[in-house]
């Protein structure tokens, strides 16, 4: 699938302002004249090439000479100097409405100045932007929908789930809980104050915008009196402390061919309470949506609304756990400026890699111990051979991979009649990653099915395992012989799973595989976590995806100085308020930091004293170990504590970080193994691997560094 890229942002400051369109200007003056004064014109409510539902704030920046009454702004042609009104030093500002589909040219002139201009591409409210073409079928959910105030939203008033925007009102009781204002003119008795971090009091009263953008549902929410009249972008409204917090929900499964029927949640008190505005979108919901490019577009749009109607937030945070996770590092990395620092929980660098190999492994490895080789491995020779830190993890994962079975999590929402069978309805909507993911892999032109990056030629499962004595060599080699792979609608299959090595040089090339060296190489990341490894039930939920994106960041920027990891058991430790106050300060202090160093310097400068890699101690009245995190068992007070249990990949010898599609291979040797081997279990080692085994010391096949960012997957 065909792909295009856009340049990476210009740099106009680190936090806040990545985001800004820049001008394209007149023409150059020559070397021998005094250089001409001119008119500079920037969009700030999203990038130029990246403008939605037909309308845009943008920035005028006027020369000293010039009196901003002097100013005229045309849009291709019509006078919409009234949108305009001064703002700031020398500037003027306004949310320009009514442009075209498509192209819009923005020209500022006055005399005595050149003039400036600006070029938008404007795309529809319901997109699509730069995700490429619309999943189809797609299921309407505003019926379902329940705001803020228990109403739904309606039957849709179009085939793209659209729906009029509606504002409500939501006060803070002084018992603690949030009820709709019965009257915007009125205060109740039980009305709490909120008082913000910057200090101000103010009646803690909150307005709730809901509507819909790129056919997804949005929510934002903020302190705002009704008595303040409409927002105003160039006015920041009262109780507002001028930051934003966009929230990103979890999941997978299930997550396609539907609208939502819920975003993250946005009435949270530890955010309003201090004033900060919260956004949020059914389609940055995994569990709805699980596609990071789509999940990237909608932040887009929907931040881009936000600041057109409440102004420009000083940094955007985002927020979010597991599924939310995905999305937190990879709109950060591949669209950078759409999220100033993150706090990313119970994480994982990506889903189609970090997550998704370790799932497929655990699901082929279930399939054999249960179905292949029944009672021929213990429970703990099983266990070692996951490299997981329970034996119920592998049931439990395997589970977790129908993800990239066609059949088995589709949503509720989508008809029967509509669904994938291989046999009934073959050309149903099929329900995995690598379908919904399909505008940026493409198709096998054979089958019409995705084409899916997912391999497992040349891997030792459970090398570490017979190195350590856990499994026999006997063992080791049916294992290999049979564990096979699974085919392209996830069934076992005798032969091992061969990826389709364009869609692996895709899935490095557009950032589908977290790279770590685009966006994310430049902010602050706060990665926090639940320790769940030791689930009675299992958990995918693994510490090791925390090492796995450290590695990552590692590899593509040489440190990774810009994460801070926290790790706790049941919730003793860290807290979402301290947190945020961490991030917040962080933000602020590279915010107003002028000097011209690098931002993984600033990053450093900045962070708050005591924010540093830590544990927690188990249970009530738990104590912070304050230690740099690293991987292992038990070599550290807190891998003593939370141990790091691995995968199936690393225990074949793959490194932490996770990066390797499909492996480049060698013949296998006997010094592979650290147990006697006879001459006939060579013989039917290299009869296994008659193309190689795996050679984890050297990139994978088709292995490459980002083509740039804010990629776009538009067929136009």
């Amino acid at each position: 699938m065909l792909f295009t890229r856009a340049a990476r942002p210009v740099r106009l400051g680190l936090v806040g302002m990545a985001f800004m369109g820049v001008l394209i200007g007149a023409s150059a003056t020559p070397a021998d004249s005094q250089e001409r004064e001119k008119l500079r014109v920037t969009v700030v409510s999203s990038r130029p090439g990246t403008v939605s539902g037909d309308d845009a704030l943008i920035r005028v920046e006027v020369p000293a000479s010039i009196a901003a009454g002097q100013v005229r702004v045309e849009a291709d042609g019509r006078d919409v100097t009234p949108s305009f009104r001064p703002s700031g030093d020398h500037a003027l500002m306004g949310v320009v409405k009514g442009l075209s589909r498509g192209a819009n040219r923005l020209t500022a002139r006055a005399g005595g100045v050149d003039s400036g201009q600006l070029t938008l591409k404007n795309h529809p409210i319901t997109g699509p932007m730069f995700s490429g073409p619309h999943e189809q079928p797609f299921i309407c959910d505003t019926a379902a929908f329940k705001t803020v105030t228990g109403d739904t939203l309606g039957q849709p008033l179009d085939e793209d789930c659209s729906v009029g925007t509606r504002v409500d009102y939501m006060y803070r009781t002084t018992a603690g809980t949030f009820v709709p204002l019965p009257d915007e003119n009125a205060r109740p008795a039980d009305l709490a104050t909120a008082t913000t971090s910057t200090g101000e009091k103010v009646p803690y009263i909150v307005r709730v915008e809901t509507g819909t953008i790129n056919r997804g549902i949005y929510e934002m929410a903020m302190l705002y009196d009704p008595g303040a009249g409409a927002p105003d972008p160039l006015v920041r409204g009262p109780g507002w402390n001028g930051r934003l917090v966009y929230g990103f929900g979890g999941g997978c499964d299930g997550g396609w061919y539907v609208q939502g029927r819920n975003t993250v949640g946005i009435m949270n008190d530890t955010y309003l309470s201090k004033g900060y505005a919260v956004a949020s979108s059914s389609l940055n919901v995994f569990g709805n949506n699980c596609n990071d490019v789509l999940a990237a577009e909608t932040m887009s749009m929907v931040k881009e609304h936000f600041v057109e109607t409440y102004g420009v937030p000083a940094f955007t945070i985002g927020n979010g756990c597991s599924g939310g996770s995905y999305q937190t590092h990879q709109i950060a990395d591949n669209y950078p400026g759409l999220l100033d620092g993150i706090l990313s929980g119970c994480s994982f660098p990506d889903v189609g890699f970090g997550t998704i190999q370790t799932l497929s492994d655990a699901r082929l490895l279930n399939h054999y111990f249960k179905d292949v080789a029944p009672n021929v491995f213990t429970e703990e020779q099983q266990r070692a051979v996951s490299g997981f830190g329970k034996w119920e993890s592998i049931g439990s994962l395997a589970r977790a991979g129908g993800r990239i079975d066609p059949t088995v999590f589709c949503p509720v929402q989508l008809p029967a009649a509509q669904r994938y069978d291989p046999a009934a309805n073959p050309d149903g909507a099929r329900c995995d990653v690598y379908s919904h993911t399909v505008n940026v892999y493409g198709e096998v032109p054979e089958t019409g099915k995705a084409r899916r990056p997912l391999d497992n030629t040349g891997i030792q499962y459970g090398l570490e395992a017979l190195n350590k004595g856990t499994i026999d060599m006997d063992r080791f080699i049916d294992l290999n012989r049979r564990i096979g792979g699974l085919d392209d609608d996830a069934r076992p299959a005798a032969k091992r799973t061969a990826a389709d090595l364009k869609a692996v040089r895709l899935a490095y090339r557009t950032g589908r595989l977290l790279n770590g060296g685009g966006g994310l190489a430049d902010i602050p990341i706060i990665d926090y976590r639940d320790y769940t490894d030791d689930a009675a039930t299992g958990d995918m939920h693994m510490r090791f995806h925390s090492f796995s994106t450290r590695a990552r960041l590692d590899k593509a920027n040489g440190t990774h100085a810009n994460q801070v990891m926290l790790t706790r058991s049941d919730g003793h430790g860290f807290t979402l308020a301290g947190m945020l106050s961490d991030m917040d300060h962080w933000l602020t202090g590279i915010k107003g930091d002028s000097s011209d160093d690098a931002p993984i310097e600033k990053i450093v400068r900045h962070q708050p004293q005591g924010l540093t890699d830590a544990c927690w101690t188990r249970g009530t009245g738990a104590k912070k170990i304050a230690e740099p995190q690293v991987e292992g068992i038990d070599n550290t007070q807190c891998n003593t504590l939370y141990p790091v249990w691995t995968s199936p990949r690393m225990v074949a010898g793959a490194d932490v970080a996770n990066d390797i599609i499909k492996c480049r291979k060698r013949p296998v040797t006997r010094s592979d193994y650290q147990v006697p081997v006879s001459d006939g279990q060579f013989e039917d080692l290299k009869a296994i691997f008659r193309d190689g085994v795996c050679d984890w010391s050297i990139p994978g096949a088709g292995q490459q560094g980002l083509a740039g960012t804010w990629l776009s997957f538009d067929q136009e």
